[in-house]
């Protein structure tokens, strides 16, 4: 890293320290991004076509015709300059290219994100009572305890707010009844039209987003989600409620919002099971592993996860200090990130307005034997 990349790295960060998380537009030319990090003619852009190659035989790309194959080139070639400006100014992280390298911002929000941005947390939500956090530990993660399922796949269908939702419920199932059971987010996408209280025509709406707490509250009305495996998932809208009452697998018995405070996250997270939270997706496009800790982000949420853990010394490079790190479950297969799971710092208030919208679920206490 040369002293110009470096002093332009340390002004970055000492604007965030001043003025707190700077946020910005998710676009490839965003000026604050480029001002920080200058245009190269770099090798990894000299050798973009047989990158774009490797790219197109390890996720089986296929395009219609040459002018869709010629313009998803030259969308690759702007994520290979996204994604050294993403490395150089979130060093803890590894960026790269990953499956949705030939997607612009604007595509990549729209098919693989899905929580609705106009949606907020209404203010009468119920508040998850105020937890003690003297012994909080150092580690924790549920899925050594039997809470997670594996990792799904949204597809390309804005629906992350469903599988955050799912994942939430199926570890609070698992937590009353010790059975780890896969929940069907493909009810949620068909049945699930819950509004929020507060914003006319702000509803659940399929793969055109939505927003967990509103899950919750269906869930609640509705009786409870039904098997995965009994009401599999598809991917696609208008498909028409499939509900069938007498096959629900797990039933919600309360849900609440916790405090945007890191450590009652914590102590939430350890006495009620994964978390269903919102971050900003705008570091996830490129991130193959690591410790994601960005120097700029922007607090506005457009995606829905679970969190499931947090560790105290996550990988960093050498020049850098091991980051404690949170351990999110992510909803686009196992061959995202570090098998589908995506860690970010710890420590950092509200980093990628992670802190803001965090929701707890309790389930009832029934069998699906």
């Amino acid at each position: 890293m040369n002293r110009v990349i470096f002093f332009l790295l340390t002004a970055a960060a000492l604007l965030v320290a001043i003025t707190g998380e700077v946020v910005v537009e998710d676009s490839f030319d965003n000026p604050i991004i480029r001002q920080v990090v200058p245009e190269e003619n770099d090798e990894q852009l000299l050798n973009a076509e047989h990158h774009f190659s490797l790219f197109k035989s390890k996720y089986d790309k296929t395009y219609a015709t040459q002018a869709e194959h010629d313009h998803r080139f030259r969308v690759f070639k702007a994520n290979l300059r996204r994604a050294r400006r993403h490395q150089l100014l979130d060093p803890s992280a590894v960026h790269g290219v990953t499956q949705f390298s030939d997607l612009t911002p604007k595509e990549f929000r729209r098919k693989h994100l899905g929580l609705k941005r106009r949606l907020r947390l209404p203010s009468d939500a119920q508040k998850a009572p105020i937890l003690p956090t003297s012994d909080l530990p150092t580690d924790f993660d549920w899925r050594d305890h039997g809470a997670v399922t594996p990792v799904k796949n949204q597809g390309s269908c804005g629906s992350c707010w469903s599988f955050s939702a799912t994942g939430a419920l199926e570890g609070a199932h698992f937590l009353a009844t010790k059975e780890l059971v896969s929940l069907s987010e493909q009810q949620l996408v068909d049945c699930d039209h819950e509004c929020d209280p507060e914003e006319a025509n702000s509803c659940d709406s399929g793969c055109s987003g939505g927003l967990m707490n509103n899950a919750f509250e269906y869930t609640l009305k509705a009786g409870g989600l039904m098997k995965e495996s009994d009401y599999p998932y598809t991917g696609h809208d208008n498909s028409g409620c499939k509900l069938d009452k007498s096959m629900i697998a797990a039933k919600v018995s309360n849900f609440s919002v916790v405090s945007a405070d890191e450590d009652q996250i914590a102590a939430n997270l350890l006495h009620h099971g994964p978390l269903a939270i919102a971050i900003n997706a705008m570091w996830m496009q490129t991130y193959i592993g690591g410790v994601s800790c960005p120097y700029v982000c922007s607090k506005s949420q457009d995606h829905g996860v679970l969190l499931v853990g947090f560790g105290s010394s996550g990988y960093a490079p050498i020049r850098l200090k091991e980051k404690p790190y949170w351990i999110i479950k992510n909803s686009w297969g196992a061959t995202w990130g570090e098998h589908g799971y995506y860690k970010i710092c710890r420590g950092r208030h509200n980093i990628c307005g992670m802190d803001t919208m965090v929701s707890t679920v309790a389930a009832v206490h029934t069998s699906t034997q």
